[in-house]
């Protein structure tokens, strides 16, 4: 119950006595006489008045029960002079507050909800919910069919996200010289972000002699069996695939399916040792010349890639990789077709007589008449030699450019990725150890080495990161014998241009087709002195030095 507090003064000083009250207030008349039994009770108030002027003479703050009792009797006492009276509120305040709103009965309710004025607004709300409920679904659907759709992504496969690693000989790749020396090696290629490693071949094969070939038998100087099942098992946890050549002359000089008249025989050989290794667990297999078998044997040729490419319960179908001499892009483009290989290496970007213009024509013609999925670029490989001595070693990164960036799967050589040189035969060993005990000289090809292998990891990082790299659309911009242009885009990602330059001297591409910006970003160059990444460039009129290449961004504007 709610109280309010009066704080009531009380008299400094003692009360005047009867004769003062008198002598403040009007004269009174004198009072009638009383009977005998008055006087008695008037003697007992007097007595009483006495008694309570007593006590208030006393201390208001004084102990003592009374002031104990106060605070009970419904005052609380301060100091002496003042009093704190809590004072009640009226009772119909008391009753006001406990009267609570109980709302309407379930009777009374239904009652009221079915009255013609509650039903219609009913209807009206059920009928304001559905047509905003329409609304909102017929704008959802405006929205989607207005809206930019987005491209369907290809069906691919590992060997389209990345780059292939070719170890041809592993005895030159590490100095255990074997297989072991291979598997010791595999983090720096997960750093390559290599999506492939195609090794050997291994397999035990006297040069020209058909009567001496083990498919299944590891060559003791390549190492054993047990080495190369460790060795997938690694790559594998790195998420590299192992691909396994087993062209069966590889050693000798007459051709690498021997003579004519023994294709049919080794190809025969050949279906039981594919069953063999891919059991152990290869990802893909590689051979030369596979049109000698497809034309003097077509049956086995059949069944050989019934084996390889169609998939067993629970796995998908493995990788397989021809390898040919032709140079024509007319030719490849046949070979292509009629023996059907997931990916043909060939000489295409190697023609002794082709420049810069003839390399984007055959680059045209097999992508206009092929799948970019199944083409692969490769200037190099197991019998030709290395990028560096093929192309010349000012070159080096323009190449690695070139190859990561055409539609296709790009194909590299053991230590490409550093500008490694031929020396006395095509399987120089592979430099891994930077000693800082070197020459001067030593010490600056080392570090040229290294700045190589840096622009080919960004390179090959970027590639399996962006979908316009990895299989986006090919748009020439610009050709000429000496400089190349073109854009790789896909849907709504970034747009890439690479451009490149062979002449010795400055060139400047005209780039003016509708999909360009005015400028773009340089995202990596082989000279970032003149062209700095991160840089703005114009297109209109771009500007490359003397051998340079350079990869330029932008972004899909709609």
């Amino acid at each position: 119950m709610n109280t309010e507090e009066t704080n009531v003064d009380a008299p400094s000083r003692e009360d005047p006595g009867p004769e003062d009250r008198d002598l403040d207030q009007d004269p009174a008349p004198a009072p009638a006489p009383l009977p005998a039994d008055a006087d008695a009770t008037e003697a007992d108030v007097s007595e009483a008045d006495l008694d309570q002027e007593e006590q208030e003479k006393q201390p208001m703050t004084g102990g003592g029960e009374r002031a104990a009792e106060a605070p009970a009797a419904g005052g609380e006492a301060e100091k002496n002079g003042s009093v704190k009276l809590k004072i009640p509120e009226e009772k119909e305040d008391d009753d006001e507050e406990e009267v609570k709103f109980t709302g309407l009965s379930k009777e009374e309710l239904l009652r009221v909800a079915g009255t013609p004025g509650w039903v219609r607004t009913r209807w009206a709300l059920l009928v304001v919910f559905w047509l905003g409920w329409l609304g909102m679904l017929i704008g959802s659907v405006l929205i989607i069919l207005h809206a930019p759709r987005c491209r369907e992504l290809p069906s691919t496969r590992w060997w389209n996200h990345g780059a292939l690693y070719q170890v041809g000989d592993v005895r030159a790749f590490s100095d255990t010289h074997n297989l072991r020396g291979v598997e010791q090696k595999l983090e720096l290629l997960a750093q390559l972000k290599v999506s492939g490693l195609v090794v050997g071949p291994v397999h035990e094969a006297p040069a020209d002699d058909a009567l001496g070939l083990r498919f299944e038998e590891v060559s003791s100087e390549a190492g054993s069996l047990e080495q190369f099942k460790s060795l997938i098992q690694a790559a594998h946890k790195r998420g590299i695939s192992v691909v396994l050549d087993l062209t069966p002359n590889y050693r000798g000089s007459s051709g690498p399916w021997f003579s004519s008249s023994s294709v049919t025989n080794v190809a025969e050989r050949l279906k039981s040792a594919l069953v063999f290794w891919l059991s152990e667990g290869v990802d893909g297999v590689q051979l030369s010349g596979p049109e000698l078998v497809s034309k003097e044997a077509p049956s086995l040729w059949a069944d050989i890639r019934a084996i390889v490419q169609n998939g067993t319960e629970g796995r998908p179908g493995r990788l397989l990789i021809g390898v040919t001499e032709q140079s024509s892009a007319e030719d490849v483009s046949d070979l292509l077709s009629s023996t059907g290989v997931d990916l043909l290496i060939s000489r295409v970007l190697l023609s002794p007589e082709a420049d810069a213009l003839e390399r984007a024509q055959s680059v045209q013609q097999l992508y206009s008449n092929h799948s970019q999925l199944n083409l692969a670029w490769s200037l190099g490989g197991r019998a030709k030699g290395h990028l560096a001595t093929l192309g010349g070693p000012a070159l080096v990164r323009l190449y690695q450019l070139l190859l990561l960036t055409l539609p296709g799967t790009p194909v590299f050589n053991y230590g490409d990725e550093i500008g490694l040189m031929d020396e006395e035969n095509k399987f120089p060993m592979m430099l891994w150890d930077w000693d800082d005990q070197l020459n001067e000289t030593l010490q600056e090809e080392r570090a040229e080495q290294a700045s190589c292998r840096k622009f080919f990891r960004s390179l090959s990082e970027l590639r399996v990161k962006e979908r316009s790299l990895m299989f986006g659309d090919y748009l020439l911009l610009s050709n000429s014998s000496s400089s190349l242009a073109y854009l790789r885009s896909w849907d709504q990602s970034t747009r890439f241009l690479a451009a490149f330059n062979w002449a010795p001297d400055t060139a400047v591409l005209q780039l003016s087709d509708p999909a360009l910006p005015l400028q773009a970003v340089v995202v990596l160059s082989t000279n970032s002195s003149a062209l700095p990444v991160q840089s703005s460039v114009a297109l209109r009129k771009l500007r490359l030095g003397p051998g340079q290449a350079a990869l330029f961004s932008f972004p899909y504007s709609g």
